[in-house]
């Protein structure tokens, strides 16, 4: 029995970045030798056991074979005769089939030593277009280290490619693109990811409704890049950049879906793009099972952006129903995640990157001054049932005026 560490512990540790999980494969072994030894059993697809003291994860060497469409149809063979380069050649990623023993000696069979140096993300063996899942993680990968100047190898993309026009893509399940999708989203730099899966074909299958953004112009005067796909793209790299939750970023990449809807010959304006875009936020939401608050927030985002934008100009009766309609009194950390995703939207813009965004204090003060109100003299005056709730409204929409003509 020989035990190694394998996978992104060895990448990492290469590239000298913090390890995190540790992924452990055991050679030689058989299932009955590792219940021997106090391991217990929790794989349900092939075997994989728990170390009896530390809980990590121990795998045994195995090989697969592909039986069936997606993610899941393969078929798993694990015995004493696997070999470790066995076990490697079936990982994705050069940078991602290296091995080392408790000594730390590397057994790289695939070069993924060479490519981490190259900066290259590469796929071990032609195996690799067997899994459709493969395209989102290396798209992943892509946003994770294009920092350190990582590129798609040209022939990896080509696979990609390959498997973006097979149709295996669609046999993907919600949970498993939705996994990848909110990991790659949650990196330094998401954007990239988005434009790998363009770049190979595979968002016009999973996004169709971002894609179609790329090549429609918007107004240059608002917009100095022009196109609408660049700008989801900065928007998205904004929302990084200002460490932003996951719920943000969503919403960032699916605020202006509407504009790709906006008929040519009315281009370069998109009247009433807010309101277009909501089916198709919701369509892209349910498609992937995005958790509740990312789906409300996307949606919330793509109908009012453009209030947030004109905040110092709304009237205070709109004021007021913006901020019913976020329920700014129970859910305040709705609102102000909805005045991040309004400022990384106004910051995605050629040269605009630092500009001052004074809407979203002066939004947080509006929310601040409609939840001050008191309900207990309306209530000490007789209102209640409906009649409260009009009371409220009232002299909210006056306390509103009065910060209107402070401001």
């Amino acid at each position: 029995m020989q035990i190694f560490k394998v996978g992104g512990a060895v990448r990492d540790r290469l590239l000298g970045k913090p390890v995190t999980d540790i992924d452990w494969v055991v050679v030689g072994a058989t299932t009955e030798e590792m219940l021997a030894q106090g391991y217990r059993p929790v794989g349900a697809d092939f075997p994989v056991f728990l170390h009896p003291k530390s809980g990590a994860e121990y795998a045994l060497a195995r090989t697969e074979r592909k039986s069936g469409r997606g993610y899941g149809g393969f078929t798993f063979h694990a015995s004493p005769e696997v070999t470790l380069e066995e076990d490697l050649i079936r990982r994705d990623l050069t940078i991602n089939a290296m091995a080392e023993d408790d000594q730390q000696n590397l057994t790289d069979p695939y070069h993924g030593q060479r490519d981490l140096e190259a900066r290259v993300l590469r796929h071990v063996s032609p195996a690799f277009a067997e899994d459709p899942l493969r395209v989102l993680r290396v798209a992943r990968f892509a946003a994770r280290y294009a920092d350190l100047g990582f590129t798609v190898a040209p022939e990896t993309l080509d696979l990609m490619r390959q498997l973006s026009e097979s149709g295996e893509l669609e046999a993907l399940t919600a949970e498993r693109s939705w996994k990848e999708i909110s990991r790659a989203l949650m990196e330094d730099q998401p954007q990239v990811f988005i434009q790998v899966l363009r770049d190979c074909g595979a968002l016009k299958v999973l996004m169709p409704e971002v894609d179609a953004l790329f090549g429609v112009p918007q107004p240059e005067i608002h917009h100095p890049e022009i196109d609408s796909g660049i700008h989801t793209l900065s928007v998205l790299e904004q929302s990084a950049r200002h460490k932003q939750p996951l719920t943000v970023r969503w919403a960032c990449l699916l605020h202006d879906l509407g504009k790709g809807l906006t008929p040519e010959d009315e281009w370069p304006r998109h009247i009433a793009h807010e309101h277009k875009g909501l089916k198709l936020i919701k369509v892209v939401n349910e498609r992937f099972k995005a958790p509740k608050d990312c789906q409300e927030l996307a949606l919330l985002v793509g109908q009012y952006h453009t209030h947030g934008h004109r905040a110092l100009e709304l009237k205070a009766s709109t004021l007021l129903e913006l901020l019913q309609s976020f329920d700014v009194y129970r859910r305040p950390q709705r609102f102000e995640e909805f005045i991040a995703a309004c400022e990384m939207d106004a910051r995605g813009r050629k040269g605009l990157e630092e500009r001052s965004y004074p809407q979203a204090d002066y939004l947080r003060g509006a929310a601040s001054v409609a939840r001050g109100v008191a309900v207990q003299p309306l209530l000490e005056k007789g209102f209640k049932g409906p009649e409260l709730g009009e009371a409220l409204k009232r002299e909210r929409l006056k306390a509103l005026k009065a910060y209107k003509e402070n401001a």
